[in-house]
């Protein structure tokens, strides 16, 4: 199948996320965007009102038998993604379609090598490889390398409230954490272990506790909850010269340069080793006032318009992610 040449663009789904995506593309793609889709009466007529120029309906499939459309955006409950994405596919569109991708590896896979097969555009809305701290971060490990050799990552993202019943707490905002530490390590994960408690809900987790081993010894550990009193959205990176801690709640530092460490110095007569701790200053570097959703959103329209290569993040991450099939797991 080869790629489609109509630049229409449709949007599937306008609950919790949805409006957001919807202004973003009422802003920056008013010209492409023809059809918005929800099985919601409500929700229709609010976005009938917002956004009168754009046909605005029930019917998926009349909007993607619709050849002025060449690509489509999938903002609903995480359970229908990956069928949307198909049925999407399956019409000839590139598609766009917010985390989770799925919620098994075998749905995930499929619809990955489905795109692959059909050469079509397949993005995942992984929004924090597009904020500017975290990609600040990816900078200052990666590209120079400012931090020496990354030892661990620990992230937080911990709130009361938002509980859902048809998805765990880890499946609805644990996928940014696996998509930064991915990101920032330009690596795919050995390994993983996972716990999770339910508490408010006899069928999905409220909180869960996550360990991601990366190569070269590289760990990640993900603390999630909405079961937590306090709002907490942090990622610290600890590497040999230097550490990180990316803040986003924090409105006037939201990353800040650690230079701290411990050196390992020479073994004594007893064999034992010493250690010198570093404090050194902390720096805040400067960084882009952009909206991460329009920048991601923006990078996805223009792959679907040279559509000669697959979509995928900038710098390092894994070659595939998050558009083709990931390595055979061991």
């Amino acid at each position: 199948m080869s790629a489609p040449t109509a630049d229409g663009i449709a949007q599937i789904g306008f609950g919790y996320w949805g409006p957001n995506l919807s202004r973003n593309l009422a802003a920056h793609a008013a010209g492409r965007w023809r059809h918005l889709v929800d099985l919601s009466p409500e929700r229709r007529d609010k976005a009938a009102s917002l956004y009168p120029q754009i046909n605005v309906t029930e019917d998926l499939d009349k909007v993607l038998a619709d050849e002025t459309v060449g690509a489509v955006i999938v903002s609903t409950p995480a359970a229908s993604h990956a069928s949307l994405a198909r049925k999407a596919l399956d019409a000839g569109k590139h598609v766009f379609v917010e985390k989770p991708l799925a919620l098994t590896t075998a749905d995930a896979v499929s619809v990955a090598e489905q795109a692959d097969q059909a050469g079509l555009v397949l993005m995942v809305g992984h929004t924090f490889e597009f904020v500017p701290a975290v990609r600040k971060m990816k900078e200052i490990i990666i590209d120079a390398g400012d931090i020496g050799d990354v030892l661990y990552i620990h992230s937080q993202r911990l709130n009361l409230g938002r509980i859902q019943s048809d998805i765990n707490a880890f499946w609805s905002i644990g996928p940014h954490d696996v998509s930064i530490a991915n990101y920032l390590t330009g690596s795919n994960p050995e390994w993983v272990s996972a716990r999770g408690a339910r508490y408010l809900n006899e069928t999905v987790e409220d909180v869960t506790f996550v360990t991601v081993g990366y190569p070269g010894g590289i760990l990640a550990h993900m603390h999630v909850s909405w079961l937590d009193p306090s709002k907490t959205r942090k990622t610290t990176v600890v590497g040999k010269d230097k550490m990180l801690v990316y803040d986003d709640i924090d409105a006037d530092a939201k990353l800040k340069v650690y230079d701290k460490g411990a050196d390992r110095l020479d073994a004594d007569s007893y064999g034992a080793y010493q250690y010198r701790l570093r404090d050194g200053e902390m720096h805040v570097p400067r960084l882009e006032m952009v909206e991460p959703l329009a920048t991601e959103l923006k990078h996805f329209l223009e792959c679907t318009v040279t559509a000669s290569v697959r979509v995928r993040t900038a710098g390092t991450a894994p070659a595939w992610w998050p558009y083709s099939k990931p390595p055979t797991s061991p």
